[in-house]
């Protein structure tokens, strides 16, 4: 096991950077690649993964410190430390069983591949730690290790089944063919889905308004690089900085928003030829049989709405967690909160308006899960010894991914009945989001025919 562990180690120091690549390009030369060509479409993509890193990092720095600043500037202090998702990455690294959900993950993957019940290859092994953490929050509030386990396998194949409902939705964003994501972050769309239908009913908010659809309203305005330069002085002045301090700020969050759709073509690049090279092998050795390539979120993140979004949100949630009540957790280094963002963009085809009204009606539901969370990462970092806590403060993630699924897998296994309940209802909503998804026309298409429709 010790051996198992230092190898599953040394993998996970190369980073995903490097990791993803190399499964990549085992797949092209699986597929029959050259190998040449997988090199180059694996190098690309490593290349891709690591620039698009760098540009989340850079927005993150520039963005946190505002927020920061505005919070302090209420006075406001609240017990739980926001270690944000690389945090509660490592700590979740430390536990003893975490690694094992590496043999979980591929074998629930290929056991569905061959019984045909998913199209998805799950090559985001990055993201395994999420599952660890699922498992132990479910152990922490149970009393049951097994039920952990349990509750993390549902999570596995959801985000397998997630993949198969958004690929032709993440083929019609990004552009790139066969490609999906399987990040968990994608459930946010699971209770999103009932609000975004009653959005339906607001004539306003059926109006195409992607980036796209208010270039041609506004011009320059709707530019990435105008539009992150308004909403980083607008940031930089709510934050209290001064003149000098909000242009500077509006420049770094100008620059990552023009970037992002540059380095957004390097996955289509890279990826591409790796999709046309399984399909071919898949339909040699299955007949009619696909098999779409589940990737991390990044891949979505050329789409200039997922940032606007962002921004705009940070505020909001700022302002929730200073005034919810029984709230403890201010958010900072989860500040960016990608699952209202992504979820958004995959249930809208990205709709701004939408997603903003989902941004606000959601942002509650995270801080609250945050503080739910903190006693349970708090345990975890302290037995494991991962995290120095200070003495009567707690640690958190203020922007928990799935705390639904999570939260109520852990109460129903407590004996909660409303647990019970809500994991029915959520079980029935994740069934009519595939009915949705299933329909014959994209989001972005949908609402493109809308706006044609009340003109």
């Amino acid at each position: 096991m010790e051996i198992f562990q230092n190898i599953i180690q040394w993998v996970l120091d190369l980073g995903s950077a490097v990791f993803v690549p190399i499964i990549i390009f085992i797949l092209g030369l699986i597929a029959r690649m050259p190998v040449k060509k997988a090199f180059t479409s694996a190098l690309t993509l490593g290349i891709a993964f690591t620039g698009m890193n760098l540009i989340i990092g850079f927005m993150s720095d520039a963005v946190a410190p505002a927020s920061e600043a505005m919070a302090l500037n209420t006075g406001i202090s609240l017990p739980a430390i926001d270690l944000g998702w690389t945090g509660a990455a490592s700590i979740t690294w430390s536990w003893v069983y975490a690694f094992v959900f590496f043999a979980i993950q591929i074998g629930v993957n290929i056991v569905l591949l061959l019984l045909n019940w998913t199209k998805t290859l799950n090559v985001d092994m990055w993201n395994v730690w999420g599952k660890a953490l699922t498992a132990y929050l479910v152990y922490f509030v149970s009393g049951k290790l097994w039920a952990g386990f349990l509750v993390a396998i549902v999570q596995i194949v959801l985000e397998l089944k997630l993949g198969d409902m958004f690929q032709r939705h993440i083929e019609d964003l990004t552009g790139i063919p066969l490609v999906t994501v399987t990040h968990p972050m994608n459930l946010s769309t699971v209770l999103m889905l009932p609000v975004n239908k009653l959005m339906d009913y607001i004539p306003f908010l059926n109006k195409k308004s992607d980036t796209d659809a208010l270039r041609k309203k506004i011009g320059i305005f709707s530019e990435n690089s105008v539009m992150g330069f308004i909403i980083g002085l607008l940031l930089g002045f709510a934050g209290a900085y001064t003149v000098s301090g909000s242009l500077n700020l509006a420049i770094q969050v100008a620059t990552a928003m023009a970037l992002f759709p540059t380095v957004s073509k390097l996955f289509m690049q890279s990826l591409s030829p790796l999709a046309d090279a399984m399909s071919e092998f898949m339909k040699s050795k299955f007949k009619d049989r696909e098999v779409y390539i589940g990737m991390d979120w990044p891949i979505l993140a050329g789409r200039s709405e997922i940032w606007v979004t962002l921004i705009l949100i940070v505020p909001i949630f700022i302002g929730f967690s200073l005034f919810l009540p029984g709230n403890t957790v201010l958010p900072i280094a989860g500040v960016l909160n990608y699952s209202i963002a992504v979820g958004g963009l995959l249930l809208t085809g990205g709709n701004l308006y939408r997603m903003l009204v989902l941004g606000v009606i959601f942002s509650p539901l995270y801080l609250y899960s945050a503080t739910y969370l903190a006693p349970i990462l708090t345990d975890l970092a302290t037995i494991t010894g991962s995290v120095d806590v200070p003495e009567g403060r707690l640690i958190t993630w203020s922007s928990m991914e799935l705390p639904e699924l999570r939260i109520l897998g852990a109460e129903a296994f407590n004996g909660q009945w409303w647990a019970i309940i809500g994991l029915v209802l959520f079980v029935g909503l994740f069934v009519w989001l595939g009915k949705e998804m299933n329909k014959s026309k994209l989001p972005s298409k949908r609402y493109e025919t809308e706006v044609v429709n009340n003109d």
